[in-house]
């Protein structure tokens, strides 16, 4: 074999490696092939250069982590303020700091660690995180922002790892390696106060460790087979923990795991009470560590966020009861609803709030121009109303009177204690939902008219029953048009302060959507009860979270002048994302990849395609291969298959996602590109240089290929650098800016 093919910068042959666990590559090529791969070689490294080899390889490692360090680390503090979406997680760090409870979209863990990460270098969680260009000043922002970037910084040599790994070729690991460094996009991301960095550690630290772990297959139940399926594991309950999105590795993992258990069933040299242990460490590592592990973070969350905020309204009464803070908390409210009483009525649909109106109409044009009525998801006197009787106005709170309990079937009014009009509806459409009516408020003083009437119901009780705060799950039915109030979930237009559509619908199918209960309870004439008994278990607790964060993230959408982008645009590096800065005096941050290394990825996986679908037919149809071209294309069919892969199932799912989505969302599937782009040059090239063996220049093929892409990356991160490190001054149309001439296309707004 020619030395271009065993040799070049990596200086070995498709060989097994020495040590406890074999390597990926020699098991994919088999031990015939590499041996007969490894005897044909003409050059063979010599006992002197393999005692270098080891210490040549850490070195290696050791210059590739001191440059990841050395890019992520540079100009860290700039600029000093706050850039994009630091704003939400810098200030959720600030929440956990100050352990006030918040809600997010994301699971905890991401911001927990950030938190943990400012209060271990300084922060106090003072600083407000207002909005993005709000100036740092004297608070301590680089703890948070050096420890996103120290994760983003690991990135490289894990990727290095992985590929090695797979690939049992330095040239491949370093190309790998190189394509990340230089990435202007991946550099951008790991210098803020963002998730991204610590959710893509996690993906590249299970992938690594799922690699290991497959390598010592060889030795199955030893020391380092147990440590990196256990590192696997925990690695995966790291990333859910951070975002959901963490399924697609576990997706991942999952299918490398069945795969394997497959071929284990397969082999009749093994027996069945073997393949029994092999699941079941799978079972306790991949599935029971990872659950308790994720479980875990929860139970600190919950033990950390113990103070009343503003994430209260999303959640059920119940919940917020065990809140410090909370007006639920430790509270005594009467338990049975009379008429007279102040209440506020929430929606028994997550993240969907209380019921609530304010002094402004509806828009002419928008059913009838009487005042809005809306559902609102935090603490507000707008959501206060009185219960009170349809068929009089004497003052149910008079002390001559007798307290009345309000019962399963009255007819009753409800009367906004702010604005004195009644809950009221009629035959005009609703704002959003077609076939529903409007729901608004009505009349002068609590005097309306017989649209204000409604029959409260007791979900699954009989007539006559009083109706407990908290507890009941009541249903409110209009007396003359019978429809029932309810909430479609729809988020109103601006007119409205963004707030969620109420309506009254002629569907009389029971769902969640117009089922409420009565929280805040307030009667003079009525003794208190303690609301500790109503507090929720910790499962109760755990699923109402997640099924609040799913709602969340379905109803996402953009914020105003924001950028958003379709999953077809980010392969292709169509449109970055300004993280800081719009005009010429401003430090200006614009997050895009560097479009040499994202278009040589996307050119990769077109070559893998297409070379990858030619060896697979050629073993398909029993066609004998040279022993160099049989081991090459046994490491692109595996080891490439398992990136592309993992590129796959980090992507395609967002073609399926209704939430809105972002430039951002791309950078998991990016790392894979990345890796499966290092590993298919550094064979291409190998092939090509077996090919023209017969040429005096052939041997220089590979080297002079790596070296050229290297040089070429390299270059393409010095043009374009100043999208992640700043730019100030002229904007790129202009001649004399640093950018002038780099904006290949349109869509780049840099």
């Amino acid at each position: 074999m020619p030395p271009a093919v065993g040799g070049g910068l990596a200086g070995s042959e498709l060989r097994p490696r020495r040590g406890r666990c074999g390597s990926q590559a020699a098991r994919a090529v088999g031990p015939d092939v590499a041996t007969e791969a490894t005897a044909r070689s003409p050059k063979r490294p010599a006992p002197s250069s393999r005692r270098f080899e080891a210490p040549g390889r850490w070195a290696l490692l050791a210059l590739v982590t001191l440059m990841s360090f050395a890019t992520r680390f540079h100009r860290l503090d700039q600029p000093p303020h706050i850039c994009w979406d630091e704003t939400h997680f810098g200030k959720m760090g600030s929440y956990y700091i100050n352990r006030t409870f918040f809600f997010d979209v994301h699971p905890p863990l991401g911001k927990m660690l950030i938190g943990l990460a400012g209060y271990l270098s300084g922060y106090d969680g003072t600083f407000l995180f207002q909005k993005p260009g709000d100036k740092y000043e004297h608070h301590s922002y680089l703890g948070m922002r050096g420890f996103c970037a120290f994760l983003g910084a690991l990135l490289i040599p894990f990727a290095y790892l992985t590929v090695l790994e797979l690939s049992q070729s330095l040239p491949a690991a370093l190309l790998t390696a190189a394509l990340l460094t230089f990435d202007t996009g991946c550099l951008t991301l790991s210098q803020y106060i963002l998730l991204d960095p610590i959710l893509m550690f996690f993906i590249m630290a299970a992938m690594l460790s799922m690699v290991k772990y497959n390598s010592c297959a060889n030795r199955p139940f030893s020391a380092p087979w147990w440590l990196w399926l256990s590192l696997t594991g925990v690695n995966l309950a790291g990333a859910l923990g951070v975002k959901f999105v963490g399924l697609f590795i576990i997706l991942q993992v999952g299918w490398n795991t069945l795969s394997d258990l497959w071929h284990l069933f397969g082999d009749l040299s093994i027996s069945m009470v073997t393949v029994g242990k092999h699941l079941t460490a799978r079972i306790l590592c991949l599935i029971v560590l990872p659950l308790a592990l994720y479980t875990a973070t929860y139970a600190v969350h919950f033990m950390v966020l113990n103070k009343s905020g503003p994430g209260d309204g999303f959640f059920s009464s119940a919940f917020q009861a065990r809140l410090s803070g909370n007006n639920l908390h430790n509270a005594s409210i009467p338990e049975h609803l009379a008429y007279g009483s102040v209440i506020t009525v929430k929606s028994a649909r997550m993240a969907v709030g209380y019921l609530h109106s304010h002094g402004h109409l509806y828009p002419e044009g928008i059913g009838a121009r009487q005042q809005q009525v809306t559902t609102y998801l935090h603490k507000d006197y707008n959501n206060l109303w009185i219960i009170k009787k349809h068929n009089t106005n004497s003052d149910p709170l008079d002390p001559s009177l007798p307290v009345e309990f309000v019962r399963h079937g009255d007819v009753i009014r409800l009367e906004h204690k702010e604005t004195s009009r009644n809950l009221h509806s009629h035959y005009h459409e609703a704002p959003l939902t077609r076939k529903h009516y409007q729901v608004t408020g009505y009349g002068i003083n609590g005097t309306g008219d017989s649209n204000d009437f409604w029959r409260i119901e007791v979900v699954n009780r009989k007539f006559g029953n009083r109706i407990k705060v908290l507890r009941s799950r009541i249903r409110l039915i209009h007396l003359v048009t019978g429809c029932v109030l309810g909430s479609s979930g729809k988020v109103l237009p601006k007119w409205a302060w963004e707030q969620l559509e109420v309506t009254c619908t002629p569907y009389l199918k029971e769902t969640l959507n117009s089922i409420w209960n009565v929280e805040d309870h307030i009667n003079p004439k009525l003794p208190n009860i303690s609301l500790d008994v109503l507090q929720p278990s910790f499962p109760e607790i755990m699923l109402e979270a997640h099924m609040v964060m799913i709602r969340g993230n379905n109803g996402l959408k953009p914020k105003d002048n924001e950028f958003t982008s379709k999953p077809w645009h980010w392969p292709i590096n169509y449109q970055g994302l300004r993280f800081s800065g719009i005009n010429d005096t401003d430090f200006r941050v614009y997050l895009l990849g560097n479009p040499v290394v994202w278009w040589l990825n996307l050119l990769s996986i077109a070559l893998y395609l297409l070379s990858g679908s030619i060896f697979a037919v050629a073993a398909q149809r029993g066609a004998r291969l040279p022993a160099e071209v049989e081991g090459l294309s046994q490491v692109l069919l595996q080891g490439g298959g398992q990136l592309l892969l993992g590129w796959m199932i980090h992507y395609f799912p967002f073609f399926l996602m209704g939430r809105i989505l972002y430039f951002h969302h791309y950078f998991p599937a990016m790392l894979f590109s990345s890796m499966l782009t290092g590993l298919l040059w550094d064979t291409l090239l190998r092939l090509c240089a077996w090919s023209l063996a017969s040429f005096s220049l052939a041997g220089h093929v590979h080297a002079l290929g790596i070296l050229s892409l290297l040089l070429g990356i390299a270059y393409s991160f010095y043009l374009f650098h100043p999208l992640a490190y700043g730019m100030v001054g002229p904007l790129a149309q202009d001649p004399r800016s640093p950018m002038a001439g780099l904006r290949w296309l349109e869509s780049w707004d840099f």
